[in-house]
C-alpha cells in the first residue's frame, strides 16, 4: 500500500469510489467552494453570455423569419423585375399555379399642389387581391378598399404628413395626377421583403398609378408578383426546390428575381448572419481578454494550494496525478461559468423581445438551439484550457521543497513538453473553430491574427515594463520609488493590467478612429464640385426642356446626364450566378438588379486600368466595361463574358476593359458600362446630375428643386446633402452598436483588473502594514498607489493608441478605401477610459488596503 493509498483510508460513497482518482480528489477540493474563483467564473460567463446571446437572438429572428415567412413575403413565392411588367404568358404561367397579386413600387416626389413643399417617397401600386397573406392596417380602422381602391385615394406613412404639413383629406400631387390622402398607414405586411426604401410609403391602386403618368417605358419601376400556392401548409423544402426548377424551365429568360417563404428576405438574412458572426468574434475577444483573469485565478489558486501540492508530492503523488486533480477542478469551475453564461445569454433575446419587441421588424421566436449551446460551450472550454494548462503545467514541475519555501510565481520553470504542446493545440483548435464557424473566413483569419498580435504586443510590453521597473534606479522620492518597485514586483499588477486593458482599449481606439475617419470622409471631403441634385427618370426627349428649366434659374449650373436602366447579372463566364461562390464583399453585385448604362467615352471619375475602350460608333460584338476592384473579387478579366437580363432578355457581352472608379467624386458612374450598340435601342430614361456654382445660395438650390417638380413632375430629384445626411444617421447607429459591442471587451478587461487587484491584495496589505509600522502615512501609501496606477494607465494607453491606430489604418485604407484621420477626441477618450478604470478599481483596492488592521498580518502563519 502506498502513501497515497493511506491518505484515502476514509471510505467514500460507492458512486464516488468508482470515479477516477484525480476526479475524486478534485471533488474533495471543491468542498471549499468557489472562493478565489469568482473572477474566473465571471470572465468565462461574460464571454459565453455574449456568444450565446448573439446566437440565441439570431436563431430567434431566423425562426421568426421561417415561421412568418409567408406573411413577410406576402405569399409563398415572389417574382420581381425592374422596368418591365409581366407579359400575359408569364402571368398566365403564374396564375395556373396559384393565386397571384401584382404590385409596383418606384421612387417619386410627393408635392403639395402649390409646389412649395415636396418630399421623396416610395409609391406602391396594389391590385385587388393584395395582400394575399397578412394585413395592411390603416389608422382609425379604415379599410384598404375604401382608402385606395374604391376611390382614387392614397394611404400614406404618417411622417409624410409631417414633412408636407398635411392632414388626412388634403390632396397631393404625384406625377401628373392629384390624389387625396384618405388614410394613414400603421402596418405593411411585406415591407421587409420589399427593396430598401428611401422615403415614406404611399399606397395607391394600380389604376391610380397609371393615371400619374409615371409608368413609361424605361421608368425605374419594380414589378412584383406574389404567388400563394394551393395546399401551402403541406409544401416542403423539397417542393420549393422542385418549384424553382419548374420556374427555370417555364420562364427561362424572364429575368425575375425569385424568393420563397423559406428565406423571405435574403438581404436581411445575410445582414443578420454577418452581424451574428461579427458579434461572436467580439464575444470571443471578451473571452480571450477574460482568459487573462482565468490564468490569474488559476495561478492564485495554485499559490494558495502550494502546501497541499507539496504534501501530495511528499506522500508520493506523481506530477501527472497532481496535474489531473487540479485540471479536473478548474474545468469543473469553468463549466459553472459556461452554464451561467449560456443561461444569461438566452435571457438576451427574451429581454429584447420583452422591451423592444414592438420595434423589431418581425416577432422573435425564442428557441434553444443545440448547435448554438454547443458552440458557446466549446468557445468557453477551449479558452479555459488555453489559459489554465500553462499555470497548471508549471505547478506540477515545481519541487516539493520549493513549494514549502516560496511562491510558485517567481519560480522560473516551464511545463513539460506535452503540456506546452497541449496548450498550443488548444489555441489552434480555438482559432480553427472560430474560422470554420464564420462564413467570412478571410475576415475571421485576419481577426485571429490581429488577436495574436494584440496579445503578443501587450504580453511583451508587460514583461518589458516589469523588467525595466525592477532594474530602475531607486528614486529619492519615496512614493515614486514604491510605485516603481510595485511595477517591477514578480507578483505585481503590471502584466495583467497592461494585457487586459490594452486589448480592450485597442479595439475601442480602432473603432473610434474608423468612425471619425469615415464621418470626415462623408461630410468634410465631399468634392468641391460635387452635384447638388441627382435627378431620376428624365425622358430622353425632355432633356433639352429639363436643361432649360434649370438654367432659367441658374445659368451657370453644370448638368451631366447618362442613360440608366436596371438589369440583373445572370451569368459570369457562362456560369449561372446561383452556382458561383463570391466573397461576401462582392456578393451584393450578384444579388438583385443593378444600374446599367452605355457610353461612347470613358465616364468622368474613372479611368481604364486594363484593356481598351471601344472606338466611337462601335457596331461589332457587344462589349462591357467592368469596375476593376469588383472584377478582381469576382475573378473576372478582360475577355470574359457577362450575361445580364434587361427588360426580360438575356444580353451577353465581352469585357473589353476594366475601370478604376473614384466613387467619392459623385460623378455618374456604374459598375457596368456597355457599348452603345448593346442598350441604345432599349426603352430607357436618363439620370442627370445638377451642380450649382459654389456661391449659389440655399434659396437658389431650393428654387431649382421646386422648378423641376412643377415643370417635370414625372422626375425624382434627390438632394445629395440629404442623401449623405440620411446615410450618416444610419452609420452612426451602426457605429454606436459596434462601440457597445466593443465595450464588452473592455468590461472583460475591467473584470481581469479587479481580479488582479484581488490577487495582489494580500501582498499589498502586508506591504502597507509594514510601511505603516515604519511610519508611512496613509497619504504616502495612497500617493504611491496613484502613481503606480497612473504609470500603468499611461503606458497601456500609449501602446493601445498605437496598435488601435494601426488597426484602423489597415482596415480603412485596405478594406474600405477611406483615408485615415487621426482624431484627437478619440485618443483623449481612450486615455480617459483607461485612467478611469484603473483609478476606480485601484482606488477600491487601495481603500481596502488602508483600512486593513495591522495585527492579523503581523502574526506568523
Amino acid at each position: 500500500m502506498t502513501s497515497m493509498d493511506v491518505a484515502l483510508t476514509t471510505a467514500p460513497p460507492a458512486w464516488h469510489a468508482r470515479l477516477p482518482l484525480p476526479i475524486r480528489f478534485a471533488l474533495r477540493e471543491m468542498r471549499a467552494g468557489l472562493r478565489g474563483f469568482y473572477v474566473f467564473v465571471a470572465c468565462v460567463a461574460l464571454g459565453v453570455m455574449v456568444i450565446t446571446g448573439v446566437s440565441a437572438l439570431g436563431d430567434a429572428l431566423r425562426n421568426g423569419f421561417e415561421s412568418q415567412g409567408r406573411t413577410i413575403l406576402g405569399g409563398d413565392v415572389t417574382f420581381a423585375r425592374a422596368h418591365k411588367r409581366a407579359e400575359p404568358a408569364e402571368l398566365a404561367w403564374m396564375t395556373a399555379r396559384g393565386r397571384v397579386s401584382e404590385t409596383a413600387t418606384m421612387r417619386v416626389m410627393a408635392r403639395t399642389l402649390d409646389g412649395n413643399e415636396q418630399a421623396l417617397a416610395e409609391l406602391k401600386g396594389i391590385d385587388a387581391p393584395y395582400p394575399l397573406v397578412g394585413e395592411v392596417r390603416l389608422k382609425d380602422g379604415v379599410g384598404l378598399d375604401a382608402a385606395v381602391r374604391t376611390m382614387p385615394g392614397a394611404a400614406v406613412d404618417p411622417i409624410l404628413l409631417e414633412r408636407l404639413n398635411l392632414k388626412v383629406g388634403d390632396p397631393i400631387s404625384i406625377g401628373t395626377a392629384t390624389v387625396s390622402i384618405t388614410a394613414v398607414i400603421e402596418q405593411e405586411p411585406d415591407t421587409i421583403s420589399d427593396r430598401l426604401t428611401f422615403g415614406p410609403r404611399i399606397f395607391v391602386s394600380l389604376a391610380t398609378l397609371e393615371k400619374t403618368g409615371l409608368v413609361q417605358p424605361g421608368s425605374l419601376i419594380r414589378w412584383r408578383y406574389a404567388l400563394a400556392l394551393p395546399n401551402a401548409g403541406a409544401t416542403t423544402a423539397a417542393n420549393f426546390i422542385s418549384f424553382r426548377e419548374q420556374i427555370t424551365k417555364g420562364l427561362p429568360e424572364s429575368g425575375f428575381i425569385i424568393a420563397d417563404r423559406r428565406d423571405p428576405s435574403p438581404q436581411v438574412t445575410r445582414t443578420l448572419d454577418r452581424l451574428r458572426q461579427f458579434l461572436t468574434l467580439i464575444g470571443l475577444t471578451a473571452l480571450l481578454v477574460g482568459g487573462v483573469g482565468v490564468a490569474n485565478a488559476v495561478a492564485t489558486f495554485i499559490d494558495r494550494r502550494r502546501k497541499v501540492i507539496a504534501t501530495f508530492k511528499s506522500l508520493g503523488a506523481s506530477s501527472r496525478l497532481i496535474f489531473g486533480i487540479f485540471l479536473a477542478q478548474v474545468m469543473a469551475i469553468a463549466a459553472i461559468g459556461v452554464v451561467i453564461g449560456i443561461v444569461l445569454g438566452y435571457l438576451v433575446p427574451v429581454l429584447l423581445n420583452m422591451f423592444y419587441g414592438a420595434s423589431l421588424p418581425i416577432r422573435a421566436e425564442i428557441t434553444v438551439s443545440l448547435g448554438s449551446v454547443l458552440s458557446a460551450a466549446a468557445y468557453g472550454f477551449l479558452v479555459a484550457l488555453v489559459f489554465t494548462l500553462w499555470p497548471l503545467g508549471r505547478a506540477e514541475m515545481v519541487r516539493a521543497g520549493v513549494l514549502f519555501r516560496e511562491e510558485v510565481a517567481p519560480e522560473s520553470v516551464w511545463p513539460r513538453p506535452a503540456i506546452i504542446a497541449a496548450t498550443v493545440a488548444a489555441a489552434m483548435a480555438l482559432a480553427a473553430f472560430a474560422i470554420l464557424n464564420s462564413d467570412a473566413r478571410r475576415i475571421a483569419i485576419y481577426f485571429c491574427f490581429g488577436l495574436v498580435l494584440v496579445f503578443a504586443v501587450f504580453l511583451g510590453l508587460g514583461e518589458l515594463v516589469t523588467r525595466v521597473a525592477a532594474r530602475a534606479k531607486r528614486s529619492r522620492w519615496p512614493e515614486l520609488a514604491l510605485a516603481v518597485g510595485n511595477l517591477g514586483a514578480p507578483g505585481g499588477l503590471t502584466r495583467s493590467v497592461i494585457l487586459s486593458l490594452g486589448a480592450g482599449l485597442s479595439l475601442l481606439v480602432a473603432v473610434a478612429l474608423a468612425d471619425a475617419s469615415i464621418v470626415k470622409e462623408l461630410t468634410g471631403r465631399v468634392p468641391a464640385n460635387s452635384p447638388n441634385y441627382f435627378v431620376l427618370d428624365i425622358p430622353k426627349g425632355d432633356l433639352a426642356a429639363f436643361t432649360k428649366t434649370v438654367r432659367d434659374i441658374e445659368p451657370s449650373a453644370r448638368i451631366e446626364d447618362a442613360p440608366m436602366l436596371r438589369g440583373r447579372i445572370v451569368r459570369l463566364k457562362g456560369v449561372p450566378v446561383e452556382e458561383l461562390s463570391a466573397p461576401p464583399e462582392a456578393q451584393w453585385v450578384l444579388n438583385g438588379d443593378r444600374g446599367l448604362t452605355y457610353a461612347e467615352e470613358v465616364p468622368d471619375g474613372s479611368h481604364v486600368v486594363s484593356g481598351a475602350w471601344w472606338p466611337k460608333e462601335h457596331a461589332g460584338e457587344p462589349l462591357v466595361s467592368f469596375e476593376a476592384e469588383l472584377a478582381s473579387k469576382l475573378r473576372l478579366k478582360v475577355g470574359d463574358q457577362v450575361t445580364v437580363n434587361v427588360l426580360g432578355r438575356n444580353l451577353t457581352a465581352r469585357i473589353s476593359n476594366l475601370r478604376d472608379v473614384k466613387w467619392e467624386s459623385l460623378a455618374i458612374n456604374f459598375v457596368m458600362v456597355f457599348s452603345p450598340n448593346v442598350l441604345k435601342a432599349a426603352p430607357h430614361n436618363l439620370l442627370a446630375t445638377i451642380a450649382l456654382p459654389k456661391d449659389a445660395t440655399l434659396t437658389t438650390e431650393a428654387a431649382v428643386g421646386k422648378a423641376i417638380g412643377k415643370v417635370h413632375p414625372a422626375t425624382t430629384a434627390i438632394r445629395v446633402k440629404d442623401a449623405i445626411n440620411s446615410f450618416n444617421a444610419v452609420f452612426q447607429k451602426i457605429i454606436t452598436a459596434v462601440r457597445v459591442a466593443g465595450s464588452v471587451t473592455l468590461l472583460a478587461g475591467a473584470l481581469v483588473l479587479a481580479g488582479a487587484l484581488a490577487t495582489a491584495q494580500r501582498r499589498r496589505i502586508q506591504q502597507a502594514v509594514v510601511l505603516k509600522v515604519l511610519g508611512a502615512t496613509r497619504r504616502r501609501i495612497l500617493t504611491s498607489h496613484a502613481i503606480e496606477y497612473a504609470l500603468l494607465a499611461g503606458v497601456t494607453t500609449i501602446f493601445a493608441v498605437a496598435l488601435g491606430s494601426f488597426a484602423a489604418w489597415v482596415a480603412l485604407t485596405t478594406v474600405m478605401d477611406v483615408p485615415f484621420t487621426l482624431s484627437i477626441a478619440a485618443l483623449a477618450q481612450a486615455l480617459g477610459v483607461s485612467l478611469g478604470l484603473v483609478m476606480i478599481f485601484g482606488g477600491i483596492g487601495t481603500w481596502a488596503v488602508l483600512r486593513a488592521p495591522a495585527v492579523p498580518y503581523l502574526r506568523s502563519e
